[in-house]
């Protein structure tokens, strides 16, 4: 009874450990989605800086 009990305890961390990863590769996208939006929006702003930058360079 007691090596069931630990057999489904260990199952149950094991699952937890793979949801977690899942979780952390979600945020990872929804991250990536956002800077990639960030950079279609504001890409040209930003190579206008980084321009003005350089030439005062």
């Amino acid at each position: 009874m007691m090596s069931l009990l630990t057999g489904l305890i260990n199952f149950t961390h094991r699952d937890e450990e793979g949801q977690g990863l899942a979780e952390y590769a979600l945020i990872l996208a929804l991250i990536a989605i956002v800077a990639i939006v960030a950079l279609i929006f504001l890409g040209g702003e930003i190579s206008k800086i980084l321009n003005a930058v350089g030439t005062s360079v």
